[in-house]
């Protein structure tokens, strides 16, 4: 297994990668880790017969996520990856969108382990994990650093493979594009997220703001952000 790809070039919204290597049709999916439920709403609305489950351990976000309306083929839970509230063997896919590293270290391990335990045999968990590297990494760094637990993460994976709770199936890299229209937007959906308190002095702000300005264009700041997919399968 390798952490990253430096000849990555594909340049693809994660949803578009899903859709295309997954058979996610009549299919029991939980969303682990769900953040605002992007992804989950993603999953619910395209083709047919799936069935949803969003679980966030953040209580703020839990609270809106809860207020989403219009997805009846969705159902939103509190807890976290450490100690899924679901039977055994309950759904045939996991994902993690950028979330395993959110869960603290020592938990990591249990976390795979749950994963496994939830899944129908054969299975398939998609573990999507945020490279460390490119633009968008270098403005995030500047106030929050996630080298050690995104290595974290990796690792632990590695163990979980190693140690046969879950099988690798394949790793996929790619450049997911990411869009802020000004930094309030960044600051909004980066630096004011719930999960993470970033309580920034007006200095550290500024130097922020300075990093992030440089990639402004007349339509806002692109960035290329290098994605890792461990597909795990439950033998």
């Amino acid at each position: 297994m390798q952490i990253a790809d430096p000849t990555a070039t594909t340049l693809r919204a994660e949803r578009e990668v899903y859709e295309e290597l997954l058979e996610l049709d009549d299919k029991r999916i939980l969303d682990l880790g769900c953040g605002g439920a992007w992804h989950t709403r993603f999953l619910a609305e395209g083709g047919s017969g799936r069935r949803v489950t969003g679980l966030e351990v953040d209580a703020i976000q839990h609270r809106k996520n809860l207020a989403i309306e219009g997805y009846p083929n969705i159902t939103f839970r509190a807890g976290g990856a450490e100690a899924i509230p679901a039977e055994d063997e309950s759904f045939d896919l996991v994902f993690m969108f950028k979330s395993l590293h959110h869960v603290p270290e020592p938990l990591m391990d249990q976390a795979l382990s749950e994963i496994r335990r939830v899944l129908v045999p054969g299975g398939l968990a998609w573990i999507s994990e945020p490279v460390f590297a490119g633009d968008f990494n270098e403005v995030l760094r500047l106030f929050h650093d996630e080298s050690r637990v995104r290595r974290a993460a990796f690792e632990a994976v590695k163990r979980a493979v190693e140690n046969g709770v879950l099988a690798l199936e394949r790793q996929i890299f790619f450049l997911n594009p990411m869009h802020f229209e000004d930094f309030d937007e960044f600051a909004e959906r980066i630096i004011g997220v719930t999960h993470t308190r970033h309580d920034l002095s007006e200095e550290k702000l500024a130097q922020v703001r300075t990093a992030f300005e440089r990639h402004m264009t007349d339509d806002g700041a692109h960035f290329a952000q290098p994605v890792r997919v461990d597909l795990l399968r439950r033998d």
